[in-house]
């Protein structure tokens, strides 16, 4: 297996312009005496481009603009002790050549942690809001395709097992708040209640209601395999209520969502309570191109079609950050085919290292 690619950078953000020959001719021995072959790019009033190329393929580009920054990006492939003390070792020459060359006029030294690329652990995963973290993880636990998705459970030495379904961070063994707040936040009596449970694979939500005595929890989920994941790989999360497709007061249906609502609706089947568990409000802000958000209509209006008069409709919103999409999410409440109101509360998941909103939805009541 080829190893994995270490990007360093090294950034500096000078007080001044930069003298681009000056600062070329200071940096120069300190590639060259690691037998670094040099080819040098040069634009009038665009400075220089140096790329220094290592016999082992490693390699250093130095990008030096005239207005005050100076770049360096190294890439090496030797990811063991050593080799990542040769990387820091070439870094800190070039920082203190800088200060040396600069005296003091240096606004800004940033040493970024290296990026690992290509590795066999993927750590990286974006926010929502589309910022790029990094996360200590340590050990893939499960990576399987469903016809449906991939689906990851990659171990965190923070948060435990994290459940990540086609490239989104979903849950993790952490993430108890998630599940309390698209519950209600410990506002509702579930005692006796008829619940439904849109998605909600992993089985967060179904474990913590059924400690709550509801009279029936129906849980539908479209995927087996994630349950099937999720009930050997995230049991600090679903317990063992997914060992079973049934039980005293729950029943688990693998199947898709709609045509169950589509047939509850039809019978006249009602719940206190309606859990989207499915998918977060699309980052998308045009619903017309975005089946998403189509999806996501649908669902709100079967879901109103199945929900009691006085019951009340939970789901996720998105990060607090998407203020477009969930302003758009909050307009689509008002074209349902029957009136609605909401609240909503924000939440910290620490998994998702970001501010996430819930919804809380009910039907309008109608004074006659």
């Amino acid at each position: 297996m080829a190893a994995a690619a270490r990007h360093s950078t090294l950034d500096f953000l000078l007080g001044a312009t930069a003298d681009c020959n000056a600062v070329l001719k200071a940096l120069q021995p300190i590639f060259q005496e690691q037998g670094m072959t040099e080819t040098v790019h040069n634009w009038e009033d665009h400075g220089y481009l140096v790329t220094y190329i290592k016999k082992n393929g490693s390699f250093a580009n130095l990008r030096i603009h005239p207005h005050g920054l100076v770049l360096v990006d190294l890439q090496s492939y030797n990811d063991d002790m050593k080799g990542r003390e040769e990387v820091d070792q070439l870094l800190n020459k070039v920082e203190e050549r800088m200060k040396e060359l600069i005296h003091g006029n240096i606004k800004r030294v940033k040493r970024l942690p290296a990026i690992l690329r290509g590795g066999v652990i993927d750590r990286y995963w974006p926010t929502a809001d589309g910022r790029l973290v990094e996360y200590d993880i340590d050990e893939v636990v499960y990576d399987e395709d469903s016809p449906f998705q991939n689906i990851k459970i990659l171990h965190s030495k923070q948060f435990g097992n994290i459940l990540i379904l086609s490239g989104d961070v979903n849950l993790a063994e952490s993430d108890l708040a998630y599940t309390q707040a698209i519950m209600g936040s410990g506002k509702e009596d579930y005692t006796g209640k008829e619940v439904l449970i849109l998605g909600g694979g992993d089985g967060g939500i179904l474990y913590e209601i059924v400690k709550l005595k509801p009279k029936m929890v129906t849980m539908v989920e479209i995927d087996q395999m994630v349950i099937d994941g999720c009930k050997k790989h995230m049991r600090k999360t679903c317990g063992d209520v997914l060992d079973n497709l049934k039980g005293d007061c729950y029943q688990v249906l693998i199947e898709d969502c709609i045509p169950v609502l589509k047939r509850y609706a039809k019978e006249g089947r009602m719940f206190d309570y309606v859990i989207n568990d499915l998918t977060a409000v699309p980052i998308s802000t045009s619903p017309e191109e975005d089946s998403t958000w189509e999806f996501l209509r649908l669902i709100l209006d079967l879901s109103m079609k199945v929900l009691k008069q006085d019951g009340k409709y939970f789901t996720q919103g998105n990060c607090i950050n998407l203020t477009d999409a969930l302003t758009l999410y909050e307009e689509q409440l008002s074209r349902l085919y029957c009136p609605v109101e909401f609240s909503k509360e924000t939440v910290c998941v620490p998994s998702y290292m970001e501010l996430w909103v819930f919804y809380t939805i009910w039907k309008k009541q109608t004074n006659i």
